[in-house]
């Protein structure tokens, strides 16, 4: 009877150590658990992220929310500009006094566009995205707006912003302006201005401009002389300090605070949002940084 205790023993004690030597060979029970993602927190009132590719929403705060936008609303306007049909990126257009006035008596950001100089279509974008300039805005307005005069040529260029934005969908967006200076009028959301821009880096040339850090433009004087313009720098500080950052647009006003709509590609991945009404431009660029990386990492 000792003998056969002693012998259940053992047979127990070698199935224990078999049954244990397998657990840890295939690891069953000493895998850690996958570390799930936390989602960050941002100062910005506003927040939406997705995949740029499938249109999957990855984050929001306030997504849906209708809010001031700044002068994130030039990527509609560029967008307007770039869909034009027979759209020539060469012409010229001439520099009119009332874009300089304009500039001036809204204190806006500006290209510092000389009036009676002749800039191509090429360069009043670049003027438009890098600087944000609401004189290159207006030029472009005027030029793509249709009518016999400029108020109504510039009524008719934000009819077609507002037309674009009813063919993407969208319900909670409306533009009174072509750079952002609304009259009380002009909102959009995260999610919208994220969809926006998303269909504006369809276009290679839109994609080519946002992207861009610095551009010098090259324009003819009254007298057919050259003048090359200072340097245009781009406000998105993101393209120098995020890896993969690809665009798009800064905004800031005393109503909209500091706005960015930002894309960055990793790895074949593209990860697109829209911070709103941060506390400043520093801290919008850190909002948008830990969105990018949230929205990175949530798709592994």
């Amino acid at each position: 009877m000792k003998t056969g205790i002693q012998g259940f023993r053992f047979h127990r004690a070698a199935a224990v150590a078999l049954t244990s030597g397998a657990v840890l060979a295939t690891g069953a029970l000493t895998a850690a658990p996958a570390q799930a993602v936390s989602t960050p927190s941002i100062v910005a009132k506003g927040g939406y992220v997705m995949n740029d590719v499938s249109g999957t929403s990855l984050y929001m705060k306030g997504a849906d929310t209708r809010r001031s936008t700044g002068s994130t609303t030039k990527i509609m306007t560029a967008k307007v500009v770039l869909s034009q049909p027979n759209l020539n990126l060469d012409a010229k257009v001439t520099i009119q006094k009332a874009y300089s006035d304009y500039v001036v008596r809204n204190n806006a950001s500006q290209a510092h566009l000389i009036v009676g100089d002749k800039v191509t279509v090429r360069q009043l974008l670049y003027g438009l995205m890098l600087p944000s300039g609401c004189d290159a805005a207006y030029a472009l307005a005027d030029k793509f707006g249709s009518g016999t005069t400029r108020d109504a040529r510039v009524k008719s260029f934000i009819g077609k912003m507002n037309t674009a934005a009813r063919n993407l969908g969208l319900q909670n967006t409306h533009f009174d302006s072509f750079d952002g200076i609304g009259q009380g009028s002009n909102y959009s959301t995260p999610r919208d201005l994220t969809k926006i821009a998303s269909s504006a880096m369809k276009s290679a040339n839109f994609r080519a401009i946002v992207k861009t850090k610095s551009y010098t433009a090259r324009t003819v004087t009254k007298t057919g002389s050259t003048r090359t313009m200072a340097p245009w720098t781009n406000t998105n500080t993101l393209l120098s300090s995020y890896s993969g950052a690809t665009g798009v647009k800064t905004g800031s006003g005393p109503e909209a605070g500091y706005c960015l709509v930002f894309a960055a590609t990793r790895n074949g991945r593209t990860v697109i949002g829209t911070i709103l009404a941060s506390s400043s431009a520093s801290q919008r660029s850190s909002d948008a940084t830990k969105l990018l990386n949230y929205g990175f990492a949530k798709l592994g």
